[in-house]
C-alpha cells in the first residue's frame, strides 16, 4: 500500500484518484460538519459546488435543509452555516442536508473517480484510518485546502491519519506524506501548529473560536461516511452514535 497526499482540491484529477481509496479532509470545517451531521442522525449529505445546484436539488428531495458558507459566513437564505455546532440532533435528525462550501465540497466532487471516497477529519481520524486499512488499494488523502492553496490544518490532519494507518499496517509513503507525518509527530499539540494557519486566523477573526475547538478534537466519533453517486451516507450497518 502506498499513501500520497493532494494538497488541495484544485490539485485533484481523475487519474490521480482512479483505482485508489480516497480520504477527503476539510478539518476546518466541511468534513467535520458532514461527520457531525451523520452522527446526529442526518439521512444523507449531498455536497454541491454551487448555491444554484443546491437549490435545484432541494426541489427534488424531501426533508431537506440547506447548509454552507461563502467566505466562512452563512449563505443568505440557507438554514445553517458551516459550523458543526449548529447540526444538533434536534435539527438534523431524519433530514437530508444539502451542503455547499468554498473548499470542502469542491474537493469531494473532484474526488468522485476514486474507487471509494471516505470522509475524514480529526474527529474521526482513527476510524477512517481503520476503514482505509481494510482495503488493498493505495490511499490518497485529498486535503481541501484554502482557495486552492495549501492549508496547514488539513496537512497536519493528514499526518494524524497516516500515523493511525501505520499503527495498523505497513505502507510506503511519498515525500509529502512523510512530511505530513513528521509534522504531526512534532506537533502532537495540534493547536500549537494550526494556530499559525491562515484559515485558523480567518475563523478566529470572525469569532468562531468555538468551531475551531470543536474541529480540533481527535477521535470523538467512530463513524466513516462514504461518498457515492453524489451522496454521502453511512454504510449499511454503521450506527450514527459511538
Amino acid at each position: 500500500m502506498r499513501i500520497d497526499i493532494a494538497i488541495s482540491g484544485d490539485h485533484v484529477s481523475p487519474d490521480l484518484v482512479r483505482g485508489k481509496t480516497v480520504i477527503v479532509i476539510d478539518t476546518l470545517r466541511a468534513t467535520t460538519v458532514i461527520i457531525t451531521s451523520l452522527v446526529n442522525g442526518a439521512k444523507s449529505v449531498v455536497p454541491v459546488t454551487t448555491v444554484e445546484e443546491g437549490l435545484g436539488i432541494m426541489k427534488r428531495m424531501e426533508n431537506v435543509v440547506l447548509g454552507g458558507e461563502r467566505k466562512s459566513m452563512k449563505i443568505d437564505g440557507f438554514d445553517f452555516s458551516n459550523s458543526p455546532r449548529e447540526y444538533t440532533r434536534e435539527v438534523i435528525s431524519g433530514k437530508n442536508l444539502i451542503l455547499t462550501t468554498t473548499n470542502g465540497t469542491k474537493a469531494i466532487s473532484k474526488s468522485k473517480d476514486g474507487t471509494r471516497i471516505l470522509i475524514g477529519a480529526l474527529v474521526n481520524a482513527k476510524a477512517v484510518a481503520r476503514k482505509a486499512c481494510g482495503y488493498t488499494e493505495d490511499i490518497i488523502i485529498v486535503n481541501a485546502g484554502t482557495d486552492g492553496r495549501f492549508s496547514m490544518d488539513d496537512f497536519i490532519t493528514g499526518g494524524a491519519l497516516i500515523e493511525e494507518i501505520l499503527a495498523m499496517r505497513n505502507a510506503d509513503l511519498t515525500d509529502i506524506s512523510k512530511t505530513a507525518l513528521m509534522t504531526y509527530r512534532n506537533h502532537k499539540d495540534i493547536r500549537s501548529y494550526v494556530k499559525e494557519a491562515a484559515h485558523f486566523r480567518i475563523l478566529e477573526d470572525l469569532g468562531l473560536q468555538d468551531d475551531i475547538d470543536f474541529c480540533l478534537q481527535k477521535d470523538i466519533f467512530a463513524i466513516v461516511p462514504e461518498f457515492d453517486h453524489g451522496v454521502i451516507k453511512l454504510p449499511e450497518g454503521q450506527i450514527s452514535l459511538l
